[in-house]
């Protein structure tokens, strides 16, 4: 019994000391640059808030939706750049059950949960664990600590990010996470807001997007998955083949928000490719999740942005990989639930290139 309980103190001073470990952290930006192209990323909910890179005539641009100030992060409902978690997107209902527990979650989307609550991932302050600048493969990693009950989730998470720049105009994303003491649901991603025409050019409805996902998860007025996986042919969703965005948008109600069921079993698979005529850019994905949202910034209404930049809606794209939405409520989906002694990780690849 003494062996039990000394083992119990022993994870509960280990719990402490991580939690310790990256709290109360100054909140900072850093940049990690290779050559022309940068990327400038911020530990106020581990997000991205620019991404440099040139256009067909040499012209750096910026390609991600964003704010001049950190203080505008903070107050942001758009989860510009953000890391989202610990369960990212809708869970319905907000609640679960999970090993005959039924745990209720903070609701903030009406009575439903949308990218971790409230105080998701992205409105925390994450500890920068390491950082090279510069260099052959500069990189940044964040770590956070998810206490048991954060949010209604149950155990306690350590979760990180790591920004990578590699080869010639390539950023490699990866999350990691523990579950430290029990089971509970993880699904992380990030929201950046793509606009490879440059954050300040206007709408993307002429931008060219190929999806490589024959069917979605059908979803319920509210946006939460009914559960039903449906073929995306002869529908206004079927990005099988290059398409403007905007060629059949005025079909859908205010545009884009759905989770692709991706076709390829490979472990990092083709996720989508997009490609602007006008600046030439070309933004390939990969990544190690068998779903992507694609949502067109339907909900983003006289934004004010980077440099007085007024954004509106469609001003950009977001192809945020993962687990299906609402997977925890749907015995069909791939499954988020790790366990304690499980390693979740979910890496993403985006691959710039000029088409001229």
């Amino acid at each position: 019994m003494s062996l039990k309980i000394n083992l119990l103190v022993c994870l509960f001073i280990f719990h402490l000391l991580v939690a310790a470990s990256v709290r109360g952290h100054k909140i900072g930006i850093y940049e990690i640059k290779k050559g022309d192209f940068s990327v400038k990323i911020t530990n106020y909910g581990a997000s991205i808030i620019s991404v440099l890179l040139p256009d067909k005539h040499g012209k750096i641009g910026d390609v991600v939706l964003g704010y001049d100030t950190i203080e505008e992060y903070k107050n942001d409902t758009s989860y510009f750049g953000a890391t989202l978690g610990r369960v990212a997107n809708r869970i319905g209902g907000a609640q679960f059950t999970l090993n005959g527990i039924h745990y209720k979650l903070v609701p903030n989307e009406g009575k439903n949960m949308l990218h971790g609550g409230p105080k998701g991932f992205s409105k925390v302050v994450w500890k920068v664990s390491k950082y090279v600048k510069d260099g052959p493969c500069p990189y940044i990693t964040l770590t956070y600590y998810s206490a048991d009950g954060e949010e209604g989730f149950p155990g306690a998470v350590l979760a990180s990010v790591t920004y990578t720049l590699k080869d010639s105009y390539k950023l490699s994303v990866v999350f990691r996470a523990k579950a430290l003491n029990k089971a509970t649901p993880i699904n992380l991603s990030h929201h950046p807001y793509w606009n490879i025409g440059g954050h300040d050019s206007g709408d993307v409805l002429s931008q060219v997007l190929q999806i490589f996902g024959s069917h979605i998860t059908l979803v319920d007025k509210q946006l939460i998955p009914t559960g039903e996986i449906a073929p995306i042919k002869n529908t206004p969703y079927d990005f099988l083949k290059p398409r403007k965005v905007g060629s059949r948008i005025n079909k859908l109600k205010n545009g884009y928000d759905i989770n692709y069921v991706l076709d390829s079993t490979e472990k990092m698979k083709p996720v989508g490719i997009v490609y602007d005529k006008k600046s030439g850019r070309v933004m390939d994905v990969q990544a190690s999740s068998p779903g992507v949202q694609f949502y067109t910034a339907n909900f983003v209404n006289n934004t004010k942005g980077k440099g007085g930049f007024v954004y509106q809606p469609h001003s950009a794209l977001s192809l945020e990989t993962l687990v299906f939405p609402d997977a925890v409520n749907h015995p069909n989906f791939p499954s988020t639930i790790v366990n304690p002694g499980e390693k979740y990780v979910h890496s993403v690849l985006y691959t710039f290139s000029i088409k001229k």
